[in-house]
């Protein structure tokens, strides 16, 4: 048994309160979409995130994982939470400023297949949209992963896998638009090289901003010798030379504040243990471990300590 048009058409007038006013495919599994909601979108803070939501008799993109679901399924919602984005650039040079604007950019990678067994529900249809067409989005943006503890001259690092550099990008254009005076770099892991959304926008931003320097690491690239993770950068002390190439002491705990976000075998967020009752890394060691062993000190909402390692992980 399926959904009748009138069905579906009432959903969609009930359920959903957005369009989609610009999409881009940087391949067929990294997408940049751009949502006007229907209401008066409010005021928020760089580096925060709403949900975007589709219903699940809207169509998948193909070559996903196969899904089966009954009446009743079809007409539930499944949403979940993006951290809003942004391109930096509006005409020119200038850079964009988002109480200007009356949408809320995404930057989405297509997940085909779970290797847990779970069926992908939003992103494959996240990636058949078209342009004109309606979602849900949230009206609540939230978060605290935000630029609050940065002072002006502080060195700002942004350390990111895939389409974890998203909320960063809004982050980099809020600073550089403020006059921000402390040195700010930037890198990204990825696969391949055109797995970087933003790069050139990032190459772009690197000639006017001698302040600001951006690195793009792959791991599966043919013109590489072996992989390179963000944790190598810092271990081998190559993040240091970068930022004293920029002017900046190194990863100077007493001046920086360090952004993570993205896989969390990356950012290593501790853990308490149920054993022992105390706060135990993850193994491999993550950039929290290593940082911590440097001076840093990440943020724990639970203990209510405010550090200089801030963290946003995607799964």
């Amino acid at each position: 048994m399926s959904l009748t048009e009138e069905q579906i058409r009432e959903f969609r007038s009930k359920r959903y309160n957005a369009t989609v006013t610009h999409l881009e495919k940087r391949h067929d599994d990294l997408l940049v979409v751009r949502v006007k909601p229907d209401f008066t979108r409010t005021n928020y803070h760089a580096g925060q995130y709403c949900t975007l939501g589709l219903a699940n008799f809207e169509e998948r993109a193909e070559g996903c994982q196969l899904e089966s679901l009954s009446v009743d399924d079809q007409l539930k919602l499944v949403r979940r939470s993006y951290s809003i984005s942004s391109s930096v650039f509006r005409e020119g040079d200038s850079l964009r400023d988002p109480a200007d604007d009356d949408w809320l950019e995404f930057y989405i990678v297509l997940v085909r297949e779970n290797i847990d067994g779970r069926v992908p529900a939003l992103t494959p249809r996240l990636f058949n949209l078209r342009v004109g067409d309606r979602l849900s989005v949230g009206e609540k943006i939230t978060g605290h992963f935000t630029l609050s503890a940065v002072q002006p001259g502080n060195t700002v690092v942004f350390l990111s896998t895939g389409t974890g550099e998203a909320p960063h990008n809004s982050m980099l254009a809020d600073l550089l638009r403020t006059g921000h005076t402390g040195k700010i770099l930037a890198a990204c892991c990825v696969r391949y090289q055109k797995d970087l959304g933003y790069l050139e926008t990032q190459e772009r931003l690197m000639k006017l901003h001698p302040q600001y320097q951006y690195l793009a690491l792959t791991t599966r690239e043919a013109s590489r010798k072996g992989k390179v993770y963000i944790q190598d950068l810092i271990s081998c002390g190559e993040l240091d030379n970068h930022l004293i190439e920029l002017g900046a002491v190194g990863l100077d705990p007493a001046n920086t504040h360090v952004f993570l976000c993205g896989n969390p075998k990356m950012i290593g967020i501790p853990a308490k243990s149920k054993e022992t009752g105390l706060w135990e890394y993850p193994q491999p060691p993550g950039v929290i471990e290593i940082l911590e062993a440097r001076g840093f000190r990440a943020d724990n909402p639970m203990l209510k300590i405010e550090g200089n390692i801030h963290f946003e992980k995607y799964w």
